[in-house]
């Protein structure tokens, strides 16, 4: 069984705690992305943020002829504010089977790759799909 280094993507698009949520759903709209990783100044994990976290934030009255100062602001709310501050993660290390497992049992569907701290990539169910369905 391969390590989570051998399956996970390298090229993580992060973004700040301070990241206005805006920025963080056009990221998210841009790449279709359904998660992003939060990351500090000294690239170490901070925590993880889901479509849905922003979807809940959101009011549904923005871009409407009801929408009020109110729900302005809330897309000036910082990543901080919204994201998972206790993420799972696994290391480059991991088996795959086990990430599979997390995934599986968690009911999630992204882990942040660390080591020693620092974000070194993130392994998605896409990213285990992937693999299995390309052997």
């Amino acid at each position: 069984m391969e390590s989570v280094s051998a399956l996970m993507t390298r090229d993580v698009v992060s973004v700040h705690p301070d990241t206005p949520l805006l920025d963080v759903q056009n990221l998210l709209k841009q790449h279709g992305f359904r998660h992003l990783v939060v990351v500090d100044d000294d690239g170490e994990l901070a925590g993880v943020l889901s479509n849905r976290d922003v979807l809940k934030a959101l009011s549904p009255f923005l871009n409407t002829n009801a929408e009020t100062q109110r729900d302005v602001r809330t897309l000036a709310q910082p990543a901080r504010k919204l994201m998972n501050k206790t993420p799972r993660t696994v290391t480059p290390d991991t088996p795959g089977k086990e990430a599979a497992s997390i995934l599986l049992h968690g009911a999630i569907s992204a882990l942040p790759v660390v080591k020693a701290g620092k974000l070194v990539g993130i392994i998605t169910t896409k990213d285990l799909l992937r693999h299995y369905t390309a052997a």
